[in-house]
């Protein structure tokens, strides 16, 4: 795996790489590694995660399909929400355009 740094800009390379490491899944075999694992253990984790793949990959085929609807999104956190714009705006007060 290879980062380039611009600019003697490490903490962006730094950053850039963790997260090329944790898309590789390079943090997960790790922890796994620390300890000991059986390999009954191992076997069956392995068949939970393809399971899982194979169920995520038919969900997202369904929803292609429109079999089934997708998902709503979650809200973004730390995100400020935009306020809401008004669909009339009020008119000013004192024109002399309303009630008398």
């Amino acid at each position: 795996m290879q980062v380039l740094v611009r600019d003697n800009n490490v903490d962006q390379a730094l950053r850039v790489l963790k997260k090329k490491m944790q898309r590789e899944g390079i943090f997960r075999e790790m922890k796994q590694r620390k300890a000991y694992e059986k390999p009954s253990v191992r076997k069956a984790r392995e068949k939970a995660e393809a399971v899982r793949r194979a169920r995520k990959q038919a969900r997202k085929t369904a929803i292609r399909e429109g079999l089934i609807a997708a998902p709503k999104p979650k809200p973004r956190v730390g995100a400020p929400r935009r306020p809401a714009m008004p669909s009339a705006a009020p008119a000013p007060i004192g024109t002399g355009t309303g009630n008398a």
